[in-house]
């Protein structure tokens, strides 16, 4: 993801400022006597608020400490059952967590790298012996770093395109070019388990849902390219396949336009937690209101009723400029939120250990019959 976040963070910078101390001044000034010690020497004399100063000093200093090293938060990380219940067996979580590995073993996947073809090419096998029409949306942009020609393919994997009622489910499938919030490597090997692979595989496992769809039901499952591709920020730009997608959608709309659409990202944290997404509830409110109550009957716990992050995605490319109500289903407090808890998010953590393939089938649970209880011609759930 990017995500290029706009609030609700969990850094230090971000929690409210300690209050200002306020030093008493109605006390009387300390005799002579006062200031002597019992062999008649002088006392040193220390102002209150310089011990106040030292302690406020040593407790940010502790808590800095605490939130670099994950000190403080709930120890390791351990998966949590995203459902009340089983998930139902057609939303199969080892093969969710297979497809995973599968992105994972290829290694990094910047936009233009020779890993990013493979998986193009892997991807484009996958979804078109599940039956889907498969098209290479390709366009060229630049690369940031010599300005040079780069060439970028957003993949779309169509099933009955001709039907009413189309809906778009949807993931970016780069990552990131280095995990830039490292607290130890910045240079480093940044793999994108979670952000980049676990909304790809949630989009593959989905597409193993589609094949007694309702009469009036269309779906296309949509990879955006250069989401991040970030070198340098506040210098390059995000949402790059995403945006050219919906740029395309406005000028060419399809015959058939979409009802609405859907973004995974980041749905594979093993402790999966997924909150309104401010801008979701700003631009879809409906689509959001309606997916999380099909959550709720389900008895998928890991959807919680209540907003947190406002985020900047692949989302708002979507709705502002093609104007499909899309919503963000995104974890972004990876692990876990709370002061002194680790992130993995950008780092070298960001490694299948970290994820689990029931919160991917989870997800994709939700999806699959919040799509379902869409149609106009049946309103039988297949659970």
């Amino acid at each position: 993801m990017t995500k290029a976040f706009v609030s609700a963070s969990h850094s230090l910078a971000d929690q409210p400022r300690q209050q200002s101390l306020t030093i008493r001044r109605d006390h009387p000034p300390r005799s002579d006597s006062d200031r002597q010690s019992s062999d008649g020497s002088p006392r040193p004399s220390y102002p209150t608020w310089t011990f106040l100063a030292l302690g406020l000093i040593i407790g940010l200093v502790v808590i800095l400490i605490a939130v670099l090293s994950g000190v403080g938060g709930r120890g390791a990380v351990v998966a949590e059952s995203p459902a009340v219940g089983p998930i139902p067996d057609r939303y199969d979580a080892g093969r969710a967590m297979g497809y995973l590995n599968q992105l994972c073993d290829l290694g990094p996947r910047p936009s233009g790298s020779p890993a990013m073809v493979r998986q193009q090419q892997l991807l484009e096998d996958f979804f078109a012996k599940r039956g889907a029409t498969v098209t290479r949306q390709g366009f060229e942009t630049r690369n940031p770093n010599d300005g040079s020609a780069l060439e970028m393919t957003n993949l779309i994997a169509s099933w009955h395109p001709d039907r009413p009622k189309r809906f778009l489910f949807c993931a970016h499938y780069d990552t990131r070019p280095y995990p830039d919030r490292d607290p130890h490597n910045k240079r480093g090997v940044f793999i994108g388990a979670n952000d980049g692979a676990s909304g790809t595989a949630g989009l593959m496992e989905l597409a193993n849902q589609l094949d007694d769809l309702p009469s009036d039901i269309g779906v296309d499952l949509v990879m955006f390219d250069g989401e991040e591709f970030v070198w340098q920020e506040r210098r390059d730009r995000y949402f790059i396949g995403s945006t050219y997608f919906a740029n395309q959608y406005k000028t060419e709309p399809p015959k058939i336009g979409y009802q609405s659409g859907v973004l995974f990202d980041m749905i594979g944290d093993k402790e999966l937690k997924l909150y309104y997404e401010v801008n979701s509830l700003r631009y879809a409110k409906d689509v959001a209101r309606s997916f999380w109550k099909t959550a709720d009957r389900l008895g998928v716990q890991a959807f919680v009723m209540r907003q947190r992050h406002e985020l900047r995605d692949d989302h708002l490319p979507l709705n502002q400029i093609a104007g499909i109500p899309t919503i963000d289903v995104i974890d972004f407090d990876y692990p876990r939120p709370g002061i002194g808890a680790p992130s993995y998010w950008h780092t070298q953590q960001d490694v299948p250990a970290n994820c689990s393939g029931e919160s991917i089938a989870a997800v994709v649970w939700v999806a699959h019959q919040w799509m379902i209880s869409q149609s106009s011609v049946s309103n039988q759930t297949n659970q």
